[in-house]
C-alpha cells in the first residue's frame, strides 16, 4: 500500500467508486500499524513546545533549536530520499522538511503512508529553506492520530454554507478566517467579563428550566419534567432572575447565557443565541447607555486593536459619542410624521394608512409609533445610535417617565440598522408592575403567543423592594458579526441550528407532534431514497370548469428564478422575504406566506417558478413583486403546501410553457 497519489480527474461517474477505495485503503494502513503493534490511537499525550507561529515570529532566538510541534498534516509531496509536508495547528501552519537519513529508513518508509489529515507529532530543528521559508527539519515524526476520511480539495477548501455549518471542524480545518472568527469570538466575551469586572459587576448564573418564561415577547420552547411530572420551559429572557438578585442586595449583576426562542431562522436569528443581561441598582437607563458607549469601545479596542469598525464595506466608528435620538424624533426625521402632534388611535390609524404602514387590529397608538419606526428609521441607523423612549405599549417591564407617562425611560442600541441592546430604567413599583403583566394576558387571550403571563413569586420579589435600577440585554452574537465582519449569525455560532438532514422522518415527527390529522402527505420532486407515498387521505381543490383562452392564459409570465436570499419578514408569522434572480440582470424581490412550511434557509439556492408580472403588491410595507407558485392539498382538514422547485439546470429567467 503506497501513500495517496495525485491523479488526473476521473469521469463523474467513477469518483464515487474511486473515493470509496481511497477510503478502504486508508483503513487498511490503519489495520497494518495495528498490526504491527503501532495503533496511534493508544498514544495518550504528546509533548508540544511550540506551535508554528512561535516558531515564526521567534525565528532569530529558535534557529538551529530542537522544538516539538502536532498538528494536521495539509499537504505532503515526497521526491525520492527527501520529502515536504505541512503541519496546520491552532496558531497556523509550518513547513517540515523530511529527509530518510535524518528520521531512518523504516520511519521515512511510515511517513511516505501518511495521509493528508493525519495528525502527526512533529521534532526536529529551526532553519530557513534557500527561499527563505521558516520551516522544520524533522528529526522524528510520530503519527497520534490517522484520518480515516478525506479532507476537502485543498485549493478551494470547503465551500459548501450548508455543509460547513453541518460539518463546522471540517469548516474550522479548511478555512483558516472560521477559525479566526471564533477565536475573535472568544476574545471578545473575555473583554466583556473583564470590563465589567473592573466595574464591579457579579456574573451569575440562574435557571434555564423555567415554569413561567417571561422577560421578553417571544414564544418559548416546552417540554416535560418526567421527575416531578411537570411541564417546564427554556428560558426566553434573563431577566426576572437577575432583577430578584437586585432585590436580594446584589447590586451589580451579569448573566451570559443560551435563551432559546421558538420561531424563525433567518441571518439574523438562530432558536438558541447567547444573551448578556446586566443590571445596576441606583442607576438609570442614562447610565446604561454609558456603560454600552464605554463597554463597546473597550471591547473593540481590545479585540480589534481599533475602535473604527468595517461591516459589509461600511465603516462604524465607535471613538466618535454615540448619537442619542427620541423614537419620536427619529420617526419625525425619517418620515415627517411627528407623533407629537398625533393624540389619537384614530388619528394614528389615519397616518399608517397615508403612509401604507399595516398594522393589526389590536394595535394601539404606541404600537403604530413603533411600526413607524421599524418602517422609515432602522435602516438608517448605521453609525452607533441610543434611540429612547419608547411607548409604553410595546414595554412592559419599563418605567413610565414622569413628565409623559405615554411613554418610558428605555432605549435601544443601533448600529448597522440592527438593534444591538436593549435597555430600561426598571419598573419596580409592583402594583403598577401586576396591571403590566394583566394587559399582558388580555394580550394572550387575543392570541398573542409572544405575551407574557404574570409571574407570582416575581411579583413577591418586588413587593419586597427593588431599587431603583438600571438594566441592558446584549445580542453577543450580533455583536461578534458586526466586529469580525461576518454576514451571517451561523457565521459566529460553532454549531447554528440545521433542519435534521433524515427530511422524510423530520417532517413526519413535525406532523405527529403539532397536528390533529393522524398522517401527512409529503411532496417531493427529488429524493434520496425512494418514498411510499399514501395519497389516499388527501383532498384537491375541484378543477375549474370555467375554461381560459390561450391570449389570456399567455399574458401570465412564469418564469424560473434562483432564490439568491430569504428571510423571515419581522413582526410577520407567515411571511418570508426572497431575493430572486429572475434573469434580468436586477433583484426582484416577492413576499411569499409559507413560513409555516418551510425555514428560510431551505430555499436559498433553490430554483424555483414565479408570476413575474404581477403588479406590485405591498405586504408588511414592503412591495412584493410577483407570486412564487405553490402546490397545495388538504389532508383531513388540514392545508398541506410544497413550492415547486425546479432542476438547478434551468437557468433564473428561463420561460415557462
Amino acid at each position: 500500500m503506497g501513500e495517496e497519489k495525485n491523479t488526473k480527474p476521473q469521469q463523474k461517474n467513477q469518483q464515487p467508486q474511486d473515493e470509496n477505495q481511497l477510503l478502504k485503503i486508508r483503513r487498511e494502513k490503519l489495520a497494518e500499524l495495528q498490526e504491527n503493534g503501532k495503533d496511534p490511537f493508544v498514544i495518550t499525550k504528546y509533548d508540544v513546545t511550540h506551535h508554528s507561529q512561535e516558531v515564526k515570529d521567534q525565528f532569530d532566538t529558535l534557529e538551529g533549536k530542537n522544538v516539538s510541534l502536532a498538528g494536521r498534516m495539509m499537504s505532503k509531496r515526497v521526491m525520492g530520499k527527501a520529502s515536504f509536508c505541512n503541519i496546520q495547528d491552532l496558531k497556523g501552519n509550518i513547513q517540515s522538511y523530511v529527509a530518510r537519513d535524518s528520521i531512518g529508513e523504516e520511519e521515512y518508509k511510515a511517513f511516505k503512508k501518511l495521509d493528508i489529515g493525519d495528525v502527526i507529532g512533529l521534532e526536529g530543528q529551526v532553519f530557513k529553506t534557500k527561499t527563505g521559508e521558516i520551516s522544520i527539519h524533522a528529526s522524528k515524526i510520530t503519527l497520534l492520530s490517522k484520518s480515516l476520511q478525506i479532507l476537502p480539495e485543498k485549493f478551494h477548501g470547503l465551500t459548501n454554507t450548508d455543509l460547513r455549518y453541518r460539518q463546522r471542524y471540517v469548516d474550522l480545518i479548511m478555512n483558516p478566517e472560521v477559525k479566526d472568527t471564533f477565536i475573535k469570538r472568544s476574545k471578545i466575551i473575555s473583554a466583556i467579563r473583564t470590563y465589567l469586572a473592573g466595574e464591579g459587576f457579579m456574573e451569575v448564573e440562574t435557571p434555564m428550566l423555567v415554569a413561567n418564561a417571561g422577560g421578553a415577547a417571544a414564544r418559548p420552547f416546552e417540554t416535560h419534567f418526567n421527575a416531578l411530572n411537570e411541564d417546564l420551559k427554556l428560558r426566553i429572557s434573563l431577566e426576572l432572575y437577575l432583577k430578584r438578585l437586585i432585590v436580594g442586595g446584589l447590586e451589580r449583576v451579569y448573566e451570559i447565557g443560551r435563551v432559546f426562542r421558538n420561531e424563525g431562522l433567518d441571518t439574523r436569528h438562530n432558536p438558541e443565541f447567547t444573551l448578556m443581561e446586566l443590571y445596576q441598582a441606583y442607576t438609570d437607563y442614562h447610565g446604561m447607555m454609558d456603560l454600552t458607549e464605554n463597554l463597546y469601545r473597550y471591547v473593540a479596542q481590545e479585540v480589534l486593536g481599533t475602535t473604527k469598525i468595517v461591516y459589509n464595506g461600511i465603516e462604524m466608528d465607535l471613538g466618535k459619542p454615540f448619537e442619542r435620538i427620541t423614537m419620536v424624533d427619529a420617526v419625525k426625521k425619517y418620515s415627517g410624521v411627528d407623533f407629537n402632534e398625533i393624540h389619537t388611535l384614530k388619528e394614528a390609524r389615519a397616518a399608517a394608512k397615508e403612509h401604507h404602514v399595516e398594522y393589526e387590529e389590536r394595535h394601539k397608538k404606541g404600537d403604530i409609533l413603533n411600526l413607524f419606526f421599524e418602517e422609515f428609521a432602522e435602516e438608517h441607523l448605521i453609525q452607533p445610535t441610543f434611540v429612547m423612549d419608547h411607548p409604553i405599549e410595546i414595554s412592559p417591564l419599563t418605567k413610565k417617565k414622569p413628565e409623559n407617562p405615554e411613554y418610558v425611560e428605555r432605549f435601544e442600541f443601533f448600529m448597522n440598522g440592527w438593534e444591538m441592546a436593549n435597555a430600561y430604567s426598571e419598573l419596580n413599583d409592583p402594583i403598577d408592575q401586576r396591571e403590566r403583566f394583566k394587559a399582558q394576558e388580555a394580550l394572550l387571550a387575543q392570541g398573542d403567543e409572544e405575551a407574557n403571563t404574570t409571574d407570582e413569586d416575581f411579583m413577591n420579589a418586588l413587593e419586597i423592594g427593588m431599587p431603583p435600577t438600571g438594566g441592558i440585554g446584549f445580542g453577543i452574537d450580533r455583536m461578534v458579526m458586526l466586529l469580525t465582519d461576518s454576514a451571517a449569525i451561523r457565521d459566529v455560532l460553532l454549531f447554528p441550528t440545521m433542519k435534521s438532514m433524515g427530511a422524510a422522518k423530520n417532517e413526519a415527527n413535525n406532523a405527529a407532534q403539532s397536528a390533529p390529522a393522524k398522517s401527512v402527505a409529503t411532496f417531493t420532486a427529488t429524493s434520496d431514497m425512494a418514498e411510499k407515498i399514501d395519497f389516499s387521505n388527501v383532498e384537491v381543490e375541484p378543477l375549474f370548469q370555467d375554461m381560459v383562452d390561450f391570449d389570456t392564459f399567455s399574458k401570465s409570465d412564469f418564469r424560473a428564478v434562483k432564490v439568491k436570499e430569504c428571510e423571515a419578514v419581522p413582526k410577520s408569522k407567515k411571511l418570508l422575504k426572497f431575493v430572486l434572480n429572475d434573469g434580468s440582470g436586477e433583484d426582484r424581490v416577492i413576499l411569499s406566506g409559507i413560513h409555516d412550511y418551510y425555514e428560510p434557509e431551505e430555499l436559498v439556492g433553490k430554483t424555483l417558478l414565479a408570476i413575474t408580472n404581477l403588479p406590485p403588491r405591498k405586504m408588511m410595507g414592503i412591495d412584493s413583486c410577483g407570486m412564487i407558485i405553490s402546490a397545495t392539498h388538504l389532508v383531513e382538514g388540514r392545508e398541506g403546501l410544497n413550492v415547486l422547485i425546479l432542476d438547478d439546470k434551468i437557468p433564473a429567467g428561463a420561460k415557462l410553457y
